[in-house]
């Protein structure tokens, strides 16, 4: 019994090893993927070797065979890892905890309260789960999201669903004609957005999800936009129009309109009354079933709750 135990003790720290082994079927590929080097995994097969009692690999040419007796092996060896993952999980399950880290790009606009809502939600219940936060362009998000450097993305507008992509919209809001203090159209109640065809117009770069919404816009009012200037983010979008340097269309800020303590800066916001101009918010994933546990979590609670999170402005008490 006494050399069970110490059989046992040598061979557990291997198992990860072996079961991937059994996988690629390859020292060098095996290696690669636990993140160890090489002869960690050569040393790590020779113990249990020396614990089974006879070789696992055996070599032809450049490559390795499995012996019977790692053949054996290695499907009880997985099993006994999925045994253990199935007991960690019930057993943080159990204590009314859950662990692990979920990746999120968002676009710079949802940083403040959307994104802050969402997380704060499922934190209450899940305390023991961190966030990696990454923002910044619709198309940045896309991309970490499509290369796997994210589980998950709020972006404006969301894309269509694909065989790779899953998406949904989780509100939609108004979107304001942006004005410089003084503008004719300052204080209207509204207004045509052909109304301003022939003025400059404040425009976030190409790849930011709004900058193709309001290309769209205009398409749909019947002219193209004359870019005046560009930036990165809806502040400085604002700030220049504040200058008199363009017109812009933007989402409503928490005020209708602002005047700078330095100078004669500010802006107005505008109604537009043709054509409708709103924006689509959602939430998009990739379609893995093999996906991280507590993205899923997150995911499900952002879709069943989302809405009613982010349409009160306010997470539930």
């Amino acid at each position: 019994m006494e050399d069970d135990h110490w059989d046992l003790s040598r061979l557990l720290p291997v198992l990860p090893i072996l079961v991937e082994l059994g996988v690629s079927r390859q020292v060098t590929a095996a290696a690669e993927v636990l993140g160890i080097p090489q002869s960690t995994v050569s040393r790590a097969l020779s113990r249990a070797a020396d614990v089974v009692g006879t070789p696992l690999l055996l070599r032809r040419g450049r490559g390795v065979e499995l012996t019977p007796a790692a053949l054996a092996l290695i499907p009880r060896a997985a099993e006994a890892l999925d045994a253990v993952r199935t007991g960690l999980a019930l057993a943080r399950q159990e204590s009314g905890r859950s662990f692990g880290r979920i990746s999120v790009a968002f676009q710079h606009t949802f940083g403040e309260a959307a994104l802050p809502l969402l997380i704060r939600a499922f934190a209450r219940e899940n305390p023991g789960v961190s966030f990696d936060l990454q923002q910044g362009s619709r198309a940045f998000c896309l991309e970490l999201l499509a290369t796997g450097a994210s589980d998950l993305a709020l972006v404006a507008p969301p894309p269509a669903p694909s065989r790779t992509l899953g998406a949904e919209v989780l509100y939609s809001e108004p979107l304001k004609l942006v004005v410089p203090e003084g503008h004719r159209l300052a204080g209207s109640g509204g207004t045509r957005l052909d109304a301003v065809r022939d003025e400059g117009f404040v425009m976030l770069e190409p790849g930011y999800g709004m900058r193709s919404i309001v290309e769209a816009l205009c398409r749909s009012a019947g002219f193209r936009p004359r870019v005046a200037f560009q930036g990165q983010d809806l502040h400085t979008v604002r700030g220049l129009v504040s200058a008199g340097l363009g017109v812009a269309v933007a989402p409503p800020a928490k005020s209708g309109g602002r005047t700078s303590q330095r100078g004669t800066l500010g802006w107005r916001e505008v109604d537009v009354t043709w054509p409708s101009a709103r924006r689509d918010i959602g939430l998009v994933w990739r379609n893995r079933p093999d996906g991280p546990a507590q993205a899923a979590r997150f995911r499900d609670m952002v879709l069943a709750e989302g809405r009613t999170l982010l349409g009160s402005g306010e997470a539930p008490a």
